[in-house]
């Protein structure tokens, strides 16, 4: 069995974004990489959206930008533009032709479908499935559902995106609404649960069905559905000689939110940069202020759903590029602090403590 000097477990969004920073920065002229992945051929399978806050190697794969978005709760409905860090929605066929065509003309780079068929006795490898072997009844997820829709009659507002319609059944968790309008015609609709595992909640269809007859949309055609899950906890991630942990096996879901695109790419740029020394380099984090900050904001997720509504509102009174920067890991701690100010003290204290 051949030897490689890398190995990537797991050729989804983490895998193929190292290895395509490692290629086009040319660290693999003289190095030799291995991606393990299962699938035969890639095909559209996620939507990754966020505001765009720093730079990244994938600008032509953004399927459409807003520079608007709103979020609905039973009491209010705000409209918040973001024109300075707008939102932005890609397309992962896409994502996935650009990496790999790129791939396809590097020689040292081969895909695998088992690690078995590998030595791997001196590679350094790369690992992007999560060990949950943390995982308990009263971890919380983000599960979603969505469509993508094409309708005959114009019935979306192409400009805003909804990034959270909190008007539909909670079950005594929080729910929301999700839409990506990518034309007057054309969206995503997801419905998205912040839970802990519940089967009576992936109801999915009639979940989406009940709220399109709400907003009035009883006439479509169904593109493309997704469906994921997002553990809403850290995976175990230590340290090893040979081994670092990439995406969400490697921390890079922010946990108050579930976004990781941007923290892959900037984990994989990290990683480019020291890859001569990769053994001793330190892991990476997102920042250890986030998981304080948001470990404590799950801990009242979980204990005061009814309330999260109202919260998620709030982080979005004041500055909307305040609470961008928050949600995207590049707050300072001024802004910080002016995030604290505006949730309900006396529950998250005691979420502190508890």
């Amino acid at each position: 069995m051949k030897e490689y000097d890398y190995v990537i477990i797991g050729g989804g969004c983490a895998g193929l974004s190292l290895a395509y920073e490692l290629d086009i920065y040319n660290k693999l002229d003289d190095k030799t990489l291995a991606i393990i992945e299962t699938r035969d051929n890639y095909k559209r399978d996620k939507t990754w959206s966020f505001w765009k806050v720093n730079q990244h190697n994938f600008d032509d794969c953004i399927k459409k930008e807003w520079n608007e978005f709103s979020i609905k709760t039973n009491s209010e409905s705000k409209i918040i533009k973001c024109d300075k860090f707008p939102y932005v929605s890609i397309d992962s066929g896409l994502f996935y032709e650009k990496i790999n065509t790129q791939l396809k003309k590097n020689k040292n780079i081969k895909f695998f479908k088992n690690i078995k068929d590998l030595d791997t006795t001196n590679s350094f490898i790369f690992n992007s499935l999560p060990s949950l072997k943390k995982e308990s009844d009263s971890n919380l997820w983000q599960h979603f559902y969505g469509i993508e829709i094409q309708t005959k009659e114009a019935c979306f507002n192409e400009e805003t995106v909804i990034l959270m319609d909190f008007n539909c059944e909670q079950r005594g968790s929080v729910h929301f609404f999700y839409v990506l309008p990518f034309s007057k015609n054309k969206a995503m609709i997801e419905t998205t649960w912040l839970s802990k595992k519940n089967d009576s909640l992936k109801d999915y269809d009639t979940q989406i069905k009940i709220y399109l007859n709400n907003i009035g949309i009883k006439d479509y055609k169904i593109n493309y559905i997704e469906e994921g899950a997002i553990p809403l906890f850290y995976p175990i991630n230590k340290k090893e000689n040979n081994k670092i942990n990439i995406g969400t096996a490697g921390g890079m879901t922010r946990l108050s939110t579930g976004y990781t695109f941007l923290n892959i790419q900037e984990h994989s740029k990290y990683i480019r940069k020291n890859i001569e020394n990769i053994q001793k380099t330190q892991l990476y984090n997102i920042g250890k202020k986030y998981r304080f900050l948001d470990e404590i904001f799950l801990k009242v997720l979980s204990k005061y759903p009814e309330k999260m509504p109202n919260i998620f509102s709030k982080i979005f009174s004041g500055s909307y590029s305040t609470a961008i920067k928050f949600l995207s890991n590049k707050s300072n701690v001024f802004e910080d602090f002016s995030i604290i100010l505006k949730m309900p003290k006396w529950i998250f204290i005691k979420s502190i403590f508890n």
